[in-house]
């Protein structure tokens, strides 16, 4: 309640204007309005009752503000009646949202009329007129992109007319850092909600570098149809939410879910967040304003990666080699070999090469060489234009398949029968349905599997706390690492034929290659730890591989997979996998999977199952 000390101690000196007699039962009804319920931000406790998402005391008015919305209101009418020379300090200047809604409610035609200068100037600078849902897809090498993420961009009136979108605003909710966090403590406090959230209005021009350019994350904006007088509401509840802080959490409280908050403050009667009572996937969130009807428009911002990747897809192996060789050195455009090259194939290889050189220098402080290079380049880019740049616009990611998957089924290990029943609660592996999706991505968070064998003997298979793959292919310009992480419990083979609950970490890095557009092929070298009741150390360490084959057919996913691991202390463990999945529809999938695994306690074993899942939120 800091923001109102300043008032508070004025009132002793001013003498301030009546706040109107409503009846109690006019005021309880506003109370329970469900618009004052989203000014305030409550939900229903519980325990019963209300609590409010905010963790600021500062945001209220009441000292049971937070528990209290009848109570809130009430102090807030009584405030809305403060002197009008608290002037910035006024309560009507500090809480514009609630004031409109109050005044508009209760036909408050004899209020105080404050100057509101700092509020004014801000609104005006800002001068929102219309919205847009931006989604940077997700980004697999960020843990805090992992899932993608959500803002929204406040445009001007004259946005299209004079091609001002550089000077929209950007809103953002997100986890306040202070200091460097290192990716493991990050993804700890933000599961944990260590972090504090805010809400930041910040020009768009510089959200787009950091996501489009810094992470090479493609853009996909999503203009809405809300009216200015709607986005100007939002605008002025954010102004009401300025160094107001919030719990925030990954998957529930975070980014997307917030801005559906904010949505819900725009266009009154539309219920988004009650959609999502567990988690907020961004994709889910974005899907879920879609169906809303709040859409008007798509427009799609490809990254500089992916932009970079296509200008170079026509070039074959030698002219690759010249992309590469000029973005090192600019003084070969002057080479014989490069000019007797025919001019249309010069003009792509100069812009790939300035494309490569931008790439690479994203994030880094601008040296004189690169400068230097982009320059020539570019200067011979203007002597022998290229044809303009087309980059396919892939599948939207809301089309893709919901986040959570129910999972059963039927299958025999050996001799003895099972059924299998599964949940995963986000959200996507190597053979699930790809549309919407890149090929090569997996990223599984709390993953539960039972099993139930003859004789109604029931077993927890495995609990996966998450497993994460990136599997982004090499090539002539590009070579990134592949990488993987996984952690849970799980079942292995154990002594005399049994298996063993088995809690381990473990890890990888390699290479990906692409064979055809729809063909995956890895190598990884993989480290892990396990604890494991069979083995006389606490904690054992092996070294291993994975390899593998992953290939999107007509009829689905094919992946093949091998992989070992060698333990420090003689145990060998290898399992050779294939998993075919059919499509039948975008959210339901029929997976096939057959294993055989080895181990030096026990003979080999095979496995067979057959698995629906029903990916459903």
């Amino acid at each position: 309640m800091k923001r109102i000390f300043p008032y508070l101690a004025l009132f002793t000196c001013i003498t301030a204007h009546a706040a109107p007699q409503v009846p109690a039962e006019r005021l309880q009804a506003l109370a329970d309005d469900p618009y004052w319920i989203a000014l305030g931000h409550y939900e229903t406790g519980k325990l019963g009752g209300w609590r409010s998402y905010v963790d600021d005391a500062d945001f209220f008015l009441a000292e049971g503000g937070p528990s209290n919305p009848a109570a809130e209101l009430r102090a807030t009418l009584k405030a809305l009646y403060a002197p009008a020379e608290l002037g910035d300090k006024h309560p009507q200047c500090i809480y514009p949202a609630r004031t409109r809604w109050l005044r508009d409610q209760l036909q408050l035609t004899d209020l105080p009329q404050p100057n509101c200068s700092e509020f004014k100037a801000w609104y005006t600078d800002i001068n929102p007129h219309s919205t847009v849902l931006v989604f940077p897809a997700a980004y697999l090498n960020s843990p805090s992109s992992m899932f993608g993420h959500t803002l929204l961009r406040i445009d001007q009136p004259d946005v299209h007319e004079n091609n001002t979108v550089m000077l929209s605003y950007a809103l953002n909710f997100g986890a306040f850092i202070e200091g460097s966090d290192n990716s493991i403590l990050y993804a700890w406090k933000g599961l944990m909600g260590g972090y504090p959230g805010l809400f930041a209005l910040v020009p768009y021009r510089d959200k787009l570098k950091e996501y489009s350019r810094l992470e090479n994350r493609d853009l996909w904006e999503y203009r809405l149809n809300l009216t200015p007088e709607e986005t100007g509401r939002m605008v002025e509840h954010v102004w009401e939410l300025k160094q107001i802080r919030f719990d925030y959490y990954f998957f529930d409280e975070n980014c997307s879910y917030r801005l559906l908050e904010l949505l819900e403050i725009a266009r009154p009667g539309i219920e988004l967040t009650d959609q999502f009572p567990i988690t907020a996937i961004p994709t889910d969130t974005v899907r879920a304003v879609k169906q809303s009807g709040l859409v008007e428009s798509i427009d799609y911002r490809p990254s500089r990666e992916k932009e970079l990747l296509a200008r170079a897809e026509p070039l074959d192996h030698a002219e690759q080699q010249w992309v590469l060789r000029l973005a090192a050195d600019e003084r070969l455009l002057d080479d014989p070999a490069f000019l007797a090259l025919p001019a249309p194939r010069r003009a792509l290889i100069q812009d790939a090469a300035f494309r490569l050189v931008r790439y690479h220098a994203s994030g880094e402080e601008r040296t004189s060489a690169t400068a230097t290079r982009s320059y020539r380049l570019l200067q011979g880019i203007n002597r022998n234009p290229p044809p303009p740049l087309a980059v396919d616009r892939p599948e939207l990611p809301e089309e893709g398949h919901q986040s959570r998957t129910w999972q059963l089924g039927l299958g025999s290990r050996d001799d003895r029968a099972f059924a299998e029943y599964g949940l995963r609660m986000a959200y996507h592996d190597l053979n699930d349905n790809l549309s919407g999706f890149p090929l090569g991505a997996q990223i599984e968070i709390l993953q539960l599997k039972l099993r139930q064998y003859e004789n109604n003997h029931w077993q927890l298979q495995r609990l996966d706390l998450a497993t994460i793959r990136s599997l982004t292919p090499r090539g002539e310009l590009l070579k990134p690492w592949s990488w993987q992480v996984a952690g849970g419990l799980e079942r292995v083979p154990g002594e005399d034929g049994d298996e063993r609950l088995v809690s381990h970490l473990n890890g990888g890095a390699g290479g990906s290659w692409q064979f055809g557009e729809n063909t995956l092929g890895f190598a990884l070298a993989t480290a892990r730890i396990e604890h494991n009741e069979d083995f006389a150390p606490f904690i054992a360490t092996a070294a291993g591989f994975n390899t593998g084959l992953l290939w999107h057919n007509k009829l689905g996913s094919l992946s093949l997979e091998a992989s070992g691991d060698y333990f420090h202390n003689g145990e060998v463990r290898r399992r050779l996998s294939l998993n075919q999945q059919w499509e039948i529809s975008s959210n339901l999938g029929l997976r096939l999977t057959a294993q055989r695994d080895f181990s030096q306690l026990s003979t080999p074993v095979n496995e067979v199952l057959l698995e629906l899942k029903w990916y459903h939120y």
